[in-house]
Formats: C-alpha cells, sequence, structure tokens
C-alpha cells in the first residue's frame, strides 16, 4: 500500500517537472522586469500564459511581453471605482456577493442595462471589474465566473460589435485562463444574430467556456446549477436568492477594495487619498469580504 503511494506521489512530482522547467523557460525569455511587473509575473501567472499557448514557451512569452505592453499603457490595476462609478448606476456588471461552488469570484453582465454610449469607458469599467474579481479570489483560486443576464436585452441595447471585439480581445489576450465559465441565461432569439458575429472573435478554449441556458433545457439549467448553490443563485437566473443591486452600497465597497489594491500594488499615496475621499460616492447587495459560502464542488 505504502509502495502504491510512493509510486503515484512520485509520478505527481515528475508530472510537475515539466511545467516547473517551461516556468523557468519563460523566466530567462523573458528577462530582467521591473518591479511591478515582477509582482505581476508570478510563477503562476507564468503558468497561465503557457497554459494559454499550449505550453510553447515562445508564443506564452510573446503573449505576456503584449500583456506587459498593454498594462503599461493602460494600467489596469490604477484605475479606482471613482473614474468609472457613473458606468455602474444601472448594475450592468458588478462582482456579486457570492462565490461558485468552487469559491470563485462571480461577475454579473445585465447587457439591458446599458445606461452610457462611451465604448471606452464600458471597457475600462470592465476591466476594473475583472480586476477587482481577481483582487478578491480566495487564495488557491485564480478563475472567475461570468453570469450574463439577458432580461429586456434587444439588439438596440446590445454593444457595437467592435466593442464586443476588443472586450474578448482583452480578456483573451490579457487575462489568459482567468474565465472558468460564463452562462448566458435565457438569451432571446434575436440574440442569435449577434452571436454568429462575436463567436468568430473567440479562441476555441474560450468558445468552450461560455455556456447557454434556457429555463425549459432542463440539462442546461442542471449545468448552471452544478457550478452554483440554488439558494445563493438569484431568481434573475432561475435561483432562490431575491438580490437588489445598490449603487451607493456597492461604490462604498469598491472604495474600500481600492485602498486594498492601491496598497497591494505599492500606490500608498493613492491608498490615502482613496481613504479620503472628498467627494461623494457610490455600489450592490455584493462584495463583502470573499468567504466560500457554498461548498466545494465534488
Amino acid at each position: 500500500m505504502f509502495r502504491r503511494w510512493n509510486n503515484s506521489h512520485s509520478h505527481q512530482e515528475n508530472d510537475s517537472l515539466p511545467s516547473e522547467s517551461k516556468v523557468n523557460e519563460l523566466k530567462a525569455a523573458l528577462g530582467p522586469l521591473s518591479e511591478r511587473n515582477l509582482q505581476y509575473c508570478s510563477d503562476a501567472c507564468l503558468r497561465r500564459y503557457l497554459e494559454a499557448r499550449s505550453w510553447n514557451t515562445e508564443k506564452a512569452n510573446k503573449m505576456l511581453e503584449e500583456t506587459l505592453k498593454w498594462r503599461s499603457a493602460y494600467k489596469p490595476e490604477e484605475i479606482c471605482w471613482d473614474e468609472v462609478a457613473v458606468e455602474g448606476e444601472t448594475g450592468k456588471v458588478y462582482r456579486a456577493s457570492f462565490h461558485d461552488r468552487e469559491g470563485r469570484s462571480v461577475l454579473i453582465l445585465r447587457p439591458a442595462m446599458q445606461n452610457t454610449a462611451s465604448l471606452d469607458n464600458n471597457i475600462r469599467h470592465l476591466v476594473y471589474l475583472i480586476e477587482n474579481a481577481i483582487l478578491n479570489l480566495p487564495e488557491g483560486q485564480e478563475q472567475m465566473s461570468w453570469l450574463i443576464d439577458f432580461t429586456g436585452w434587444s439588439l438596440g441595447t446590445s454593444v457595437p460589435v467592435k466593442s464586443a471585439k476588443d472586450t474578448i480581445n482583452i480578456l483573451q489576450n490579457h487575462y489568459p485562463e482567468r474565465l472558468a465559465i460564463a452562462f448566458l441565461y435565457n438569451p432571446p432569439r434575436i440574440f442569435e444574430a449577434f452571436w454568429k458575429i462575436v463567436k468568430y472573435f473567440l479562441d476555441a478554449k474560450t468558445f468552450q467556456k461560455v455556456k447557454f441556458v434556457y429555463p425549459k433545457n432542463k440539462d442546461s439549467v442542471e449545468l448552471m446549477r452544478s457550478f452554483f448553490d440554488e439558494e445563493n443563485l438569484p431568481t434573475e437566473f432561475g435561483g432562490k436568492a431575491n438580490l437588489k443591486y445598490d449603487h451607493e452600497e456597492f461604490s462604498r465597497l469598491m472604495a474600500q477594495d481600492d485602498v486594498k489594491a492601491a496598497n497591494l500594488w505599492g500606490f500608498n499615496q493613492k491608498a490615502e487619498k482613496i481613504s479620503h475621499p472628498s467627494a461623494k460616492h457610490t455600489g450592490a447587495e455584493v462584495a463583502p469580504e470573499p468567504t466560500v459560502v457554498a461548498p466545494p464542488a465534488s
């Protein structure tokens, strides 16, 4: 019995060696990094980029270098809630107060609640919330889940195809292996026309993570509920939780997270400024300190 366990244990260790070797290869390929990039490029980060490029070091290096350029220019970790709060007034995207069964952060998207016309600000708002979801991941968890509610959606409220393409590119190219699953709940038939265009921007791995759920389709409903506890799942997704987005409360929680993010990335002066805001402020039935409220899936 001991021998069998010992062989299995050795096999697991041997399996990890190629992964470790690839991580070291990628580190060498990247060369010296600035302090902030060094903080970003953790071993877990490098594994995500390698995974996204089928463990091809050259391709992963190219992808990661593009991300570092993007992060240097876009500075997603420095975006504060004050800068994007107007985009969140209707609750079109927010981080939920519950986690999925694996303890992952959950973003809820309600595309029919679009309230502004600025494509750049819409993307900036989403990037902020992706960063926030990552900030609030439990230790040992690296991915998030998305729940997309199509109540009231129409082609008139949909984002332009270019905006959808830009959003997908950012998610796929700069947040690889961060999305675990995305459930599109009860999209209207007219959405099919929009989807036929958008799906071509998705790579194969991301495409496999997008699942359509229809209330009358038992299999699709059961798949979604295998990821979420019914008691936590909002009623608009067929669950039992009667949740209501509160922009003022959500904004308060995001302001607290801005301080946490500023401290994490070393923006101490910015953290001090955020801690003592001079203007009024405003967030949702969402996001206290992360706790796994649903038991892990077996």
